[in-house]
């Protein structure tokens, strides 16, 4: 499914993704996407750049800007 998925689909499905772990009181991570998008581990990457394009749309800003990037958590625009 993910293939069939444009630019602005990816951008919304991840920021919804990141209303509902906010709403469950979780944090979107790296690894969440991976498994909410079916992304293997060895394909961390491409979680990463559909990360990067929701946080430049800002749909999603990273809970702490100043955590490392293997720690980074997301929220909702709208949360902080």
């Amino acid at each position: 499914r993910l293939r069939e998925m444009d630019r602005e689909d990816r951008i919304r499905a991840c920021y919804q993704h990141a209303c509902l772990k906010y709403v469950m009181r979780a944090y979107m991570t790296n690894s969440s996407i991976r498994e909410r998008f079916g992304i293997d581990e060895h394909n961390k990457a491409q979680a990463s750049r559909i990360i990067k394009e929701a946080v430049e749309s800002e749909r999603i800003l990273p809970y702490d800007p100043k955590a490392a990037t293997k720690l980074m958590k997301y929220i909702p625009f709208w949360a902080k």
